[in-house]
């Protein structure tokens, strides 16, 4: 991987499998491979790795959004990269999942500071699981998630068992799973995948608006709520309210809350900075 360009900063027309703009605040990873639909070979995870982790270690990144390019969010693996590991009994097929998949979609799920996924397209098996770690789902209306796995007689990953129950429920997600087909935008509205329905010349805009409202928030806030939501989700009530008592603290000595109350005192409205 010595080849690989770096995450720091690829031109808007870089061939880079993973691109990363940083700008005010606002980190957008985007999988660039529009030809393949933005299926995840191991160059591209490996990139998109990298680059979620530092906009997760960047102090200066406090909104991080994540997109593709082309007619699709990401369609999962890539399965003629797949079918080729899968001939010769490479190891790096069954590796890909722990060394790959799950820090990937744990990243977007657990990094200190708001995540949307913006889906330009179909999102299908990982690609869908990525979008539903996210905290807010944008789709365009000719859109849509297709948890595919079964489809080609694979359990779930990317941490569709854990996620998917959470936004519908579990019959739902069994269904989903079982018996898997295209679900479009509308539909997904109305189940809860999504946050919202836009059109195509609608996502960027509303996309960008979204992000600068995170982007002026209380960083450590959102981060600590990601975080509090996640741990009850699998913890009893009292182990619950002992770890929100420990997040409280933790916001409540920062400089916006600090900023916030005096704020409020001034009938003003407060300015964020993310510590």
């Amino acid at each position: 991987m010595s080849e690989t360009p770096s995450p720091a900063a690829p031109h808007p027309d870089s061939d880079a499998p993973v691109l990363l703009d940083v700008s005010d605040g606002v980190a957008t990873v985007t999988l660039n491979r529009a030809g393949a639909m933005n299926a995840l070979d191991i160059a591209t995870k490996d990139l998109l790795l990298a680059t979620l982790q530092r906009v997760a270690d960047d102090p200066e990144v406090r909104c991080v959004v994540l997109t593709g390019t082309g007619r699709a969010f990401c369609v999962g693996q890539d399965l003629r990269e797949h079918i080729s590991l899968l001939q010769s009994k490479d190891a790096a097929l069954w590796e890909t999942v722990p060394r790959h998949y799950n820090p990937i979609t744990e990243l977007i799920a657990t990094m200190n500071k708001p995540v949307i996924a913006a889906i330009n397209g179909v999102a299908a098996g990982a690609g869908a699981a990525f979008a539903f770690a996210a905290d807010l789902r944008v789709i365009v209306d000719g859109g849509g998630f297709n948890l595919a796995f079964a489809g080609i007689a694979l359990s779930c990953d990317s941490g569709s068992s854990w996620s998917l129950p959470r936004l519908v429920g579990t019959a739902k997600a069994k269904e989903l799973l079982l018996l898997p087909r295209t679900v479009p935008a509308g539909e997904a509205l109305q189940l809860g995948l999504v946050t919202k329905v836009v059109s195509a010349e609608e996502l960027p805009g509303v996309v960008a608006e979204l992000a600068r409202t995170l982007a002026d928030g209380p960083t450590l806030a959102y981060g600590s709520i990601r975080r509090a939501v996640a741990y009850s989700a699998g913890h009893d009530l009292t182990s619950s309210l002992a770890h929100e008592s420990e997040l409280m603290t933790l916001t409540g000595q920062s400089e916006d809350h600090q900023a916030a109350v005096a704020a409020f005192l001034a009938k003003e409205k407060p300015v964020f900075h993310g510590r």
